[in-house]
């Protein structure tokens, strides 16, 4: 078995650009939502005339609905605020002939009034909810899966001890939001899903890639605690975390 400062030394190795998770295979899982967003991401593409993706990361998620629509969109497009993931998303999407504009993730969108019949995110950090009302066409689509409220909260107590009540959205504020800004929801869904890290290497390389759970994260400022979770990851088996999801389809009336 790998020793504590092996597992270690692996976890901080790890390249963390874009946000394909393949590396956890068999290190960690985390449960899926139910209504299987990219599914219906597929389908909305297939029906969508023009398609924005906001905040698309290196497009991993983007690009596998389009790949598997029956139909692509005449025109993708996507924005994206992180260098490294900006160069991964304009690869990926360059065989739909899909532009990526580099946009900070709470600035104004360039992008004309009513431009797309489908905009979506996945994960955003912030939604700039009159700017997505402005670039939907009316009749359009929005479709989000955001990370809400206590999204590992057991993860980061195990590193910082008990936390404030968090602040991140719920379901109902979003979906507020979203009407505040003139738009019709459609479908409102949330779920808490089961994660489990099998080893602390997992954990270190979640912790520098999912950079917002513990914002000061280093391997150094927390060894004491990293190695606590190993103790307890290997007593237990695993180390169990909570992820919580949300599900939000809206409408611009037309």
């Amino acid at each position: 078995m790998p020793t504590f400062e092996e597992l270690v030394a692996e976890g901080a190795a790890v390249p963390t650009d874009g946000w394909d998770f393949s590396w956890f295979a068999g290190r960690a899982t985390e449960e899926r939502p139910s209504w299987g967003y990219v599914a219906r991401l597929t389908a909305a593409l297939s029906a969508a005339s023009s398609a924005l993706d906001l905040q698309t990361g290196g497009a991993e998620v983007y690009a596998e609905a389009l790949g598997r629509a029956g139909r692509r969109p005449g025109r993708v497009r996507a924005t994206e605020s992180w260098p490294p993931n900006l160069a991964l998303a304009r690869r990926r999407l360059a065989a739909w002939d899909g532009a990526v504009a580099e946009v900070p993730d709470d600035a104004p969108l360039p992008f004309p009034d009513g431009a797309f019949d489908l905009v979506s995110s996945r994960h955003p950090t912030t939604q700039h909810w009159g700017e997505i009302a402005r670039v939907l066409a009316p009749g359009g689509t929005y479709l989000c899966q955001g990370i809400g409220s206590g999204t590992h909260r057991l993860l980061a107590e195990a590193l910082l001890g008990p936390r404030p009540e968090p602040d991140e959205p719920t379901a109902d504020l979003v979906a507020a939001a979203a009407r505040a800004a003139g738009l019709q929801v459609v479908d409102l869904r949330s779920q808490a899903c089961r994660v489990e890290f099998g080893d602390v290497g997992a954990v270190v390389h979640f912790l520098r890639k999912v950079v917002w759970t513990v914002p000061d994260f280093s391997v150094e400022r927390y060894r004491h605690q990293l190695l606590a979770l190993h103790r307890r990851i290997e007593r237990d088996g695993a180390f169990v975390s909570w992820s919580q999801r949300y599900l939000l389809q809206a409408r611009r009336p037309g």
